[in-house]
């Protein structure tokens, strides 16, 4: 099983307000990303993830941080960069 990201470590996200207007996509099969995150106490890291859904301007990101726990984000879709599957 793997632990999850504990609230008092929550990654700072994109703001709700702009998905709440948009369309959201969400694949069948989800996309490796590479995405940047910043979490709370562990500060700003790059990492592997998974796009799960988007917009047009934000990428909700299923990632593992540097402790090995697993989260799940949005951010700017500028935070993101597509990568070719392991």
């Amino acid at each position: 099983m793997v632990d999850r990201v504990p609230v008092r470590d929550a990654p700072e996200e994109a703001p709700r307000r702009q998905r709440d207007t948009a369309q959201v996509s969400r694949p069948e099969t989800p996309l490796p990303v590479r995405v940047w995150v910043t979490q709370r106490q562990t500060g700003a890291f790059e990492t592997d993830g998974l796009a799960v859904a988007w917009t047009d301007r934000q990428v909700e990101v299923r990632y593992s941080d540097p402790h090995g726990r697993e989260g799940f984000v949005w951010v700017w879709a500028s935070a993101v960069t597509r990568r070719t599957a392991p």
